[in-house]
């Protein structure tokens, strides 16, 4: 086998019996880090501490990445305005918190033949929730469903929430109107 020292320098080909000598006799462990290899190649190392920075590595890279969830909000083509508005808000916080949200209108019975109307529900939800979320795939019929998906924008949350802290900076700057109750 072909074998690496601690320091990754090339020892050369040894055998098996002179590999486990070594890495005995520096107080190490011998490990196999490429079988395929002809020879195989082995490296003396603490396999202890190698195991230990690659879960620590691991660990890094999962901190790093963001789990998206997608979440689900579910729509009828006769909805009250009441309904639509409470739906849409919590569509609205789903996205705020970087969730992803599936929008499913469902038909029943002869609604189906007016998808239409549950095309004019989805529009209305992706131009309401539009300064926090986009539409990553447009409206499409599926069944007795018509789906769409809409996806967090953080340039468009960004714009949103300097928008709302100018307005407010404004708000405050203005002078107290004569005759307004304090």
């Amino acid at each position: 086998m072909r074998l690496v020292g601690e320091d990754g320098q090339q020892i050369g080909i040894r055998t098996l019996q002179e590999a486990l000598n070594l890495a005995r006799a520096a107080g190490r462990d011998l490990v196999e880090v490429a079988e395929s290899a002809n020879p195989p190649v082995c490296r003396i190392m603490d396999y202890g501490k190698f195991k230990y920075e690659a879960a620590q590595r691991a660990k890094e890279s999962r901190r790093k990445s963001s789990s998206v969830m997608v979440k689900e909000m579910k729509y009828r083509p006769k909805i009250g305005r009441g309904d639509f508005d409470t739906k849409t808000r919590r569509v609205e916080k789903f996205l705020g918190e970087g969730n992803k949200v599936k929008v499913t209108i469902m038909f029943r019975g002869r609604e189906v033949q007016h998808p239409e109307l549950g095309k004019k529900i989805l529009d209305d939800v992706a131009a309401t929730v539009e300064h926090v979320g986009k539409v990553e795939f447009q409206p499409r019929q599926d069944g007795r469903n018509m789906v769409m998906v809409l996806a967090p924008d953080k340039q468009a949350q960004a714009r949103h929430r300097r928008r709302l802290e100018a307005e407010a900076a404004m708000a405050a700057s203005e002078p107290p109107q004569p005759g307004a109750a304090e």
